[in-house]
């Protein structure tokens, strides 16, 4: 089955065979808009389904299941459209991603294209939905270019900060700590070789070094990487306490299992995308108390409590504790919008770029097309990955440090 064969329709088409029935509709009338058309490509096969599969098709699907069983989406003059969905699968392929969306904006002629998973997705999709004129809602890219993408992207919104945000962060709570003589000032890291290890290990890099921490082993290891006993028996001989690494999914679950047979046993471990995923729970139990990570949840919200408790009935899938609350608050937003303005996009776009919008993060209002109010990280606690930076917000938790070292 080749890509633009495995298309999907979901939702109901409201109304039309009403009209039919009633005999007396008229050319003009048969021509009236039934549904808004929505489109996305998506990896929903290939190294990249996992995070797709937690963080955003369910959010999605969640989504356009809530939005249809209301009547559809709101427009100004109160009158309800469904969702249409036009899905394709990238298969995990850049390239695909591309030729997919070209057919969304050129041969389906959705109203609405949703974004891809992952930060280099949604590089390589953003200068296309700018050119066909799509808002482009990046609610899983980490980018510090983002002030600058907006700048050329005037549509593109870029929803979970940049790799010096959650590296200051990182480096204030390192230092906190080896001020209170909990952990020595030095870290070893290693970084995936692609946008979100870059971003993330270029920011790493000047943030410690302001911070007086010194980075005694900085390793770069290309995707698709699966041993890691090197790199781990290379960090565990720095005599560094803190060991840093900006991973993906595949990676951040292999080098968990691989530091439990290693009995490497940093004082901070810190690990990328994935330790924020339910399965990272689920398949290491107990053994994750104290590991940190990106991201992290308000456990005290009540809204975001919800929000879990829907997700999981509707897609039968548990919520990542990081970007799947900010996809489906991109999602609210991009309704609210779209009642406010209707379906010209010129118009949804510079709705979201300077509009607040009540989520389920609470009241939330984007600062040069970008979301800034995030948890910057989080930290398994109690089997639930909860914020910890910054430190001074409300709903932070207190860092747990040392961690405790791997159950045998």
């Amino acid at each position: 089955m080749t890509l633009f064969q495995r298309r999907q329709v979901l939702g109901v088409i409201a109304g039309t065979a009403a009209m039919l029935a009633g005999g007396g509709a008229t050319g003009a009338l048969a021509q009236e808009r039934t549904s808004v058309k929505i489109g996305y490509a998506l990896s929903l096969t290939g190294p990249n389904a996992g995070g797709t599969g937690i963080t955003t098709l369910p959010n999605y699907q969640l989504w356009v299941k809530e939005v249809n069983a209301a009547g559809g989406l709101e427009m100004p003059d109160g009158k309800r459209l469904p969702i249409e969905v036009v899905e394709y699968d990238d298969r995990s392929s850049a390239e695909e991603l591309v030729r997919a969306l070209q057919r969304l904006a050129t041969q389906d002629e959705v109203d609405f294209i949703l974004p891809p998973w992952s930060t280099g997705y949604n590089l390589a999709a953003a200068p296309l939905l700018d050119r066909y004129g799509y808002p482009h809602l990046a609610a899983t890219s980490v980018t510090d270019k983002a002030p600058e993408f907006v700048k050329r992207w005037k549509k593109s919104f870029w929803l979970l900060g940049g790799g010096h945000d959650y590296t200051g962060a990182l480096a204030k709570l390192l230092l906190d700590a080896a001020d209170k003589g909990t952990i020595n000032k030095k870290v070893a890291m290693i970084s995936i070789a692609d946008g979100f290890g870059i971003d993330l290990v270029t920011a790493a890099r000047p943030a410690f070094k302001d911070a007086g921490i010194e980075v005694v082993y900085d390793k770069t290891y290309p995707v698709g990487t699966t041993d890691f006993t090197p790199m781990i028996n290379e960090a565990k001989a720095s005599g560094a306490d803190t060991f840093i690494a900006f991973s993906y999914p595949p990676e951040t679950f292999a080098l968990t299992q691989q530091a439990q047979v290693a009995d490497f046993n940093p004082k901070v471990l810190y690990l990328g995308v994935g330790t924020a995923f339910p399965v990272y729970a689920k398949n290491n139990g107990e053994a994750i108390t104290g590991v940190m990570g990106i991201g992290g949840i308000d456990g005290t919200s009540e809204k975001i409590a919800d929000y879990r408790k829907r997700h999981e009935a509707a897609t039968g899938k548990v919520p990542d504790y990081w970007a799947s609350v900010v996809t489906y608050a991109s999602l609210e937003i991009l309704q609210e919008a779209i009642k406010r303005k209707g379906l010209d996009r010129e118009a949804v776009a510079a709705e979201i770029s300077s509009g607040s919008f009540d989520t389920v993060l609470g009241d939330t209002k984007l600062e040069d097309n970008q979301l800034r109010d995030l948890w910057w990280a989080g930290q398994w606690q109690n089997g639930q990955f909860v914020a910890i930076a910054p430190g001074d917000r409300a709903g932070a938790s207190q860092p747990l440090i040392p961690r405790p070292a791997w159950k045998k």
